[in-house]
């Protein structure tokens, strides 16, 4: 089904005055979102009548099929507003990406009879997974499903495993509503406001044409927008909504500056050196975090237009890259958040809400700069690489 001729697909520039646009709104509902847990479907079907869903999704389904770095750039900006309708904007849009890897059939068992259906996921690999004839058995439960209550699917990770239970595969599994319950366990401190429940599934039949390998990064004749890595744009849009919840902060930050008074000295708070290189040096946090992302996406731009994958060791270097936009985000917000002395942890304060959701945003496996940093500095020094990220077995350098 090829609905790309059937719409206008708008520009960059347009899509990003639309994100712009909607902040207001999502600045004034943000306490609601967390209040209730969840992002109500008013949000979500705004987001779809922004055309957000679309970008990354390929054309022969009806989406734009754009370069990723116009998704980075629509997260950026709704994090500015509320930080858990960003990352379910971040988190249901990214998955249109992912059929570009899938089989064709599965785009079209979601997309065939209608073109703007929502798919959620949990990349956990903590289920059963049982290979069977024509396919896979699914069971158990899946955690931290964001905005799974908008999905009509969900994509799964797992383990594929040899006769003596050793990983050799790590997969996607695109899974109906109908073959799995969600489960409401979503009680956190941050991000609170994403419903990020569980799924549950008990002998779920998974046909081969639903799965795909998130190991596996071979050519293959699929557009050359779904020849970037798996983990570069599933990665970056995840630094992306946070980076934009840091500049959220930022703004707030300025906000509460311009009118504050120092109640020891009856001076403007903005007057105070120390409140203007906070800021300063938040901002440069954050301008450089949202570069870095920006920089990978022109970088690697260049080699998947010429119909060439992305080496490997630029592979390497850039999970690191992103990973520490989160950290750097994390910082900049606390930076921040320390100059507004006891004011900012009275629960009406915006910034406590956009500090707890960056810290949280900071802790998802994609942003841990850690681990992500000895596997560089490991390759760097000639050490192979851990099996199961980028290929199926260890490389060496």
């Amino acid at each position: 089904m090829n609905t790309a001729n059937k719409r206008d697909i708008p520009t960059e520039e347009v899509l990003v005055e639309r994100a712009k646009a909607l902040v207001p709104m999502l600045l004034e509902r943000a306490a609601e979102v967390e209040k209730n847990r969840a992002v109500p479907a008013d949000i979500i079907a705004a987001f779809k009548e922004a055309g957000f869903f679309r970008i990354l999704q390929p054309k022969r389904w009806g989406g734009y099929e754009m370069n990723p770095s116009v998704f980075y750039k629509v997260l950026m900006e709704l994090g500015r507003g509320c930080c858990s309708s960003a990352w379910n904007a971040m988190i249901l849009g990214v998955h249109p990406w992912e059929f570009g890897l899938f089989p064709q059939q599965a785009g079209d068992d979601v997309w065939s009879a209608k073109d703007d259906v929502i798919v959620a996921s949990s990349y956990a690999p903590v289920g059963s997974i049982k290979k069977v004839e024509g396919g896979y058995v699914l069971s158990g439960r899946w955690p931290t499903s964001s905005g799974t209550d908008h999905g009509e699917w969900v994509i799964l990770g797992g383990f594929e495993r040899d006769d003596q239970g050793k990983p050799f595969n790590k997969l996607s599994f695109l899974v109906p509503r109908s073959d799995y319950t969600i489960v409401d366990d979503w009680h956190v401190f941050g991000l609170a406001g994403t419903g990020s429940k569980s799924v549950e599934l008990k002998e779920a039949f998974v046909p081969e044409h639903r799965t795909h390998s998130t190991t596996d990064y071979l050519m293959s004749d699929r557009g050359d927008m779904y020849l970037y890595s798996f983990q570069q744009v599933f990665y970056s849009s995840v630094a992306s909504a946070i980076v934009g919840m840091a500049q959220g902060g930022v703004d707030e930050f300025i906000r509460q500056m311009k009118t504050r008074v120092n109640g020891s000295n009856g001076l403007r708070a903005a007057l105070s050196p120390y409140v203007k290189d906070r800021l300063g040096n938040a901002q440069a946090r954050v301008r450089a975090a949202r570069a870095r992302i920006l920089n990978i996406a022109q970088e690697t731009t260049r080699y998947v237009e010429s119909r060439q994958l992305v080496p490997l060791s630029e592979r390497v270097a850039i999970n690191l890259d992103i990973a520490r936009c989160g950290r750097e985000s994390e910082e900049a917000v606390m930076l921040l958040f320390k100059a507004t002395s006891a004011r900012g942890i009275y629960l009406d304060n915006p910034l406590q809400r956009i500090l707890r959701d960056v810290i949280a945003g900071a802790n998802h496996i994609t942003q841990n700069a850690d681990d992500t940093a000895g596997i560089l500095g490991g390759y760097l020094l000639g050490e192979p690489l851990p099996p199961l990220l980028f290929s199926r077995d260890p490389l060496p350098q």
